[in-house]
């Protein structure tokens, strides 16, 4: 189905906002309080003695060693901004929200099945920025109204759907290109969501500069990620880690096959 290239977007938006760390490439939101962390009260410092390259060298395995986060926040692909708030762990599932242009779509994976439901606005967007002509947009508006658009392994789509939901493959772009993340300079100490952090910045030619923020309580999890100035400037927030995802499969009897839609057939 030709909408399905916008929605793989999803896919490759995700790497890119995870990675490479502290670059935190892709990322776009609108929050105003996330482009300057306030700052905190001194505490007992677990990263003292540590250069900004070493704290993000540490906040990058301990955030690989994750086995569920969730992530939020504005990502830009084709030139979109794309909102999303997905929750994931490594055994490949997800369930989550994407916002796009007005339209909205929830998508759960589990046990390599895909599951996307969309609102109207969602899917004629999808499908429009494909080209593809309003009677079939209108037909196939009218299949999935209401519905569960269930994507099995091997259908078109899948793969790249999936890839919102593979938490591994997620986080081993962290290293993809270490150089990315060198040359950071420590800022001044803050919080996130009232976890003490410590916040690393990069900045770079043309004005942009990268924050990314570092847990000082337990793991040194990456928290959030911002770039301001640049061509994409925005943010992406990093939270509930190694807590447990709950998919919920939808009714059978409020779902419709991915191959029955592109064979053009009654659900």
């Amino acid at each position: 189905m030709a909408s399905h290239r916008k929605l793989r977007a999803a896919a490759v938006v995700c790497v890119v906002a995870l990675g490479p760390a502290p670059t935190a490439a892709g990322a776009v939101a609108e929050a105003p309080a996330a482009s300057v962390p306030s700052a905190v009260a001194p505490s007992p410092d677990p990263f003292t003695g540590l250069t900004a390259d070493e704290i993000a060298d540490r906040a990058v395995t301990a955030t690989r060693s994750a086995t569920s986060l969730r992530m939020a926040g504005r990502v830009v692909t084709d030139g979109q901004p794309l909102d999303i708030d997905f929750a994931v762990n490594d055994k490949d599932e997800c369930t989550g929200l994407m916002k796009i242009k007005g339209g909205t779509a929830e998508l759960r994976r589990i046990d390599r099945v895909t599951y996307m439901k969309g609102d109207e606005a969602f899917w004629r967007v999808s499908m429009a920025s494909q080209g593809m002509p309003e009677p079939q947009i209108d037909a196939t508006v009218e299949l999935v109204k209401g519905r569960w658009l269930k994507i099995a392994p091997g259908q078109p789509g899948a793969s790249d759907l999936g890839g919102v939901c593979d938490l591994k493959s997620l986080l081993s772009d962290l290293d993809k290109d270490e150089a990315e993340r060198r040359g950071l300079t420590r800022g001044p100490d803050a919080e996130v969501d009232g976890t003490p952090v410590a916040t690393l910045v990069k900045k770079r030619t043309g004005g942009e500069t990268t924050t990314v923020s570092v847990s000082r309580e337990g793991k040194p999890y990456i928290l959030k990620m911002v770039r301001a100035g640049g061509e994409e400037p925005g943010t992406i927030s990093l939270s509930d880690y190694d807590k447990p995802v709950e998919v919920v499969v939808p009714p059978a009897d409020e779902t419709v096959d991915l191959s029955r839609l592109d064979a053009g057939t009654p659900a």
